[in-house]
């Protein structure tokens, strides 16, 4: 099954290499190296960021790099969803020496298959200095003891809610799961749902948005023994209260990622759970996703002043508030010369890095605090950076300071089913598979909770057997 998994779309991988040319671009000659050794290396870089805006503002970063060093960069588009076909089917030797952007499942997954360096991350992590990262991140990214990538950047899933419809209806900001079931109840309506929520059967954003619901009730995908604990009445619990706001509060019919968003956008929705990328198409500020609620057509920031943003979300008893956290790292390869591609890693870290988080900063908060033990230099120059494509503003100039408070205190609060407990290899794994999305599709379509949650303990027992 997993060699199947892993042999897939190898069409699409000699399409990447081909493309090599067309996307690929050099830096300058270097003029002072840090390490004089390096001067006249190439290292190949491979860039998730691939929309051509990100690319060109990479480009700049690189360059500045190789002024610096004398270490000169070939940058190669690669899109996050053909990532690990490409990783998979490349030749030994053969991978780029740096991989930019890197999720956390991809992280871990390749380096279980021997693909990508952790030594070589740790080296750089603790050359940087330990304490000036989030511990959060660094525990997320740890597999036996070293960082799996160096982590850059992260998002935690926001519960977008419409503040002034609350404030209307007297209710307060949603804290815990009970408070957003009640909220969808109270606020559904002919006109408006209560909530939109994905629902679509095996896809990556319904397991996301379940998980980020599943940890607020207590629910782990294994414990720390690494048995399977999907079964357990937290997660049934957490199964229950998703098919039951998505069938009777939520936006009616299959939802995904891009529904979801228009449902909120159109004002036909009074919450949804999104990433923090949504934040500057909230505020009008590109072209390519407009608020069109009534009120957005004489002021398109409508919507972003009228949002209020909740971050970790409680139980329901009001307790351990956690949060889905999605951490990039900088990933060095084991085909990497090692040395160039840390001396990139560390690069990134300090004084490229307030320009590689300007590249989306809603969804790019930094996870390295500053370049001191102690210091919040780089959270204070993330503040002032701007978002937006067509448009750029600073999101303080839209949201709350609580609002983006928010976005912070998440990444001290994040949590990941399997990562931090020795077990994100098998949830990489799982991101082909999406068992979970398909267990939240059937109890929407009124199958018992317990039953598909059973049936779903078998599935990722097999998965968890074969990896091994």
């Amino acid at each position: 099954m997993l060699s199947a998994v892993r042999g897939r779309l190898v069409g699409w991988v000699a399409r990447a290499l081909a493309g090599v040319v067309l996307v690929a671009g050099c830096g300058g000659d270097g003029q002072d190296a840090a390490d004089a050794s390096l001067r006249g290396r190439t290292i190949t870089v491979w860039n998730n960021e691939h929309q051509p805006d990100r690319m060109a503002a990479t480009r700049a970063i690189l360059a500045d790099f190789t002024r610096r060093t004398g270490i000169k960069t070939e940058l190669v588009a690669v899109p996050e969803d053909g990532l690990a076909d490409l990783v998979a089917n490349t030749a030994p030797g053969e991978l780029a020496d740096v991989i930019l952007s890197t999720s956390l499942n991809h992280a871990h997954a390749f380096a279980a298959r021997g693909r990508f360096d952790a030594a070589a991350a740790q080296a750089v992590v603790e050359r940087l200095g330990v304490d000036t990262f989030s511990q959060r991140a660094l525990a997320l990214v740890n597999r036996d003891g070293n960082a799996v990538g160096v982590p850059s950047d992260g998002w935690g899933q926001l519960l977008i809610y419409r503040r002034d419809l609350f404030e209307r209806a007297g209710l307060d900001a949603p804290e815990t799961v009970t408070d957003v079931a009640r909220a969808a109840k109270r606020l559904d309506g002919p006109r408006m749902a209560g909530i939109a929520l994905p629902t679509t059967r095996g896809d990556g954003f319904t397991a996301e948005t379940f998980e980020h619901v599943a940890l607020a009730f207590g629910c782990q995908l294994v414990d720390r023994a690494g048995t399977v604990t999907i079964d357990a009445p937290e997660c049934v619990d957490a199964l229950e209260w998703y098919g039951d706001v998505a069938r009777n509060h939520a936006v009616p019919g299959e939802q995904d990622v891009e529904s979801t968003r228009r449902a909120y956008f159109a004002g036909r929705a009074a919450m949804v759970f999104w990433s923090p990328f949504l934040l500057d198409a909230l505020a009008g500020l590109r072209d390519d996703a407009l608020p069109t609620c009534p009120q957005c057509a004489r002021n398109p920031a409508f919507l972003a002043e009228n949002s209020g943003l909740v971050g970790p979300l409680a139980d329901p008893d009001g307790r351990h508030p956690s949060q889905f956290g999605s951490i990039s790292t900088t990933v060095i390869t084991t085909d990497a010369d090692t040395e160039a591609a840390q001396a990139l890693a560390e690069f990134m870290m300090t004084d490229g890095y307030v320009r590689w988080l300007g590249l989306s900063p809603q969804g790019k908060y930094p996870v390295r605090m500053g370049p001191e033990p102690g210091s919040t230099a780089y959270v204070e120059a993330w503040t002032a950076l701007e978002s937006g494509v067509e448009r750029r503003a600073p999101l303080s100039d839209f949201y709350s300071p609580e609002s983006l408070a928010s976005l912070g205190e998440g990444v001290q609060r994040f949590d990941r089913w399997g990562f931090g407990r020795g077990f994100g290899a098998l949830v990489g794994v799982l991101a082909e598979e999406q068992p979970t999305a398909r267990a939240v599709a059937e109890v929407i379509a009124g199958a018992d909770a317990a039953r598909v949650a059973r049936e779903t303990r078998v599935t990722l027992q097999r998965i968890q057997s074969e990896l091994r």
